[in-house]
């Protein structure tokens, strides 16, 4: 599929989705960073009832900043939910580009100005950890693995030419979230990373990737988990079987 025409004057407004679960020590601080880095950015902070007052939190920083949002959701549905609800509601609305960034403060907002220069050329942008200049701090050899033998396995299955498919902080252009059919994805985790890259890349976009620096959460508690991984395991081979049926059907047809 041909690349798609990029406009690097519709870059503006930016709205940065923020999913929370218990981290109301930590959403101030990114906030203030992310404004301080780029001022004029919008931030959602998509809140799981966060039994912590996260929520309570996000709506003070709201009233006091019109910068600030909030969407309110009534349980802990997972971070691919919450993204999909964000993204929902940045499409029903005017933003040019729709940023994923966490709000332990592992993504800095610091390096987002770099990423959104190279959204002109193309229509997402991951940061990575795993491209010459990036880099993770603070991390456990055991994450550390998980990490880069996830990528190194999706990389394989999906043919996908990125190094860093499974990390969660990215820049959409709007073009992309309007195209891909968000109702059909129901994955989670690093999964709901690797699903919503590879489907971008099926659909023709282009994506490049920016290196960052990864900090380890100091605040608070991962909400990795086995069954993240598992799923991610049995989804990224599933979607790898079917692109080796694809080519074998392609292969057949032409002989």
């Amino acid at each position: 599929m041909a690349e798609q025409p990029h406009d690097p004057a519709q870059l503006d407004p930016v709205l940065v989705v923020i999913p929370t679960y218990n981290e109301r020590d930590n959403l101030g601080v990114i906030v203030t960073r992310l404004h301080a880095a780029l001022p004029r950015a919008h931030a959602l902070v998509v809140d799981d009832g966060s039994p912590d007052g996260t929520g309570d939190l996000a709506d003070e920083m709201a009233a006091a900043d019109e910068r600030v949002h909030v969407l309110h959701r009534t349980e802990k549905a997972g971070l691919g939910a919450a993204y999909l609800a964000g993204f929902t509601w940045a499409l029903e609305r005017d933003y040019a580009v729709i940023v994923e960034m966490d709000a332990d403060g592992s993504h800095a907002p610091e390096d987002l100005p770099r990423m959104l220069d190279a959204l002109a050329d193309a229509d997402l942008v991951l940061g990575s950890r795993y491209v010459p200049g990036g880099k993770t701090v603070n991390w456990p050899l055991r994450r550390q693995l998980l990490s880069r033998g996830g990528n190194v396995y999706s990389k394989l299955a999906l043919g996908a030419k990125v190094n860093d498919i499974t990390g969660g902080y990215r820049a959409f252009r709007r073009a992309v979230l309007e195209k891909l059919k968000l109702g059909n994805v129901a994955s989670q985790g690093y999964c709901f990373q690797v699903d919503l890259a590879w489907r971008t890349i099926e659909a023709g976009f282009t994506v490049v990737e920016v290196p960052i620096t990864f900090t380890e959460r100091e605040i608070g508690v991962s909400k990795m988990s086995g069954n993240i991984v598992r799923e991610a395991l049995w989804r990224v081979t599933k979607w790898g079987l079917r692109r080796r049926g694809n080519q074998v059907k392609a292969l057949l047809r032409i002989k």
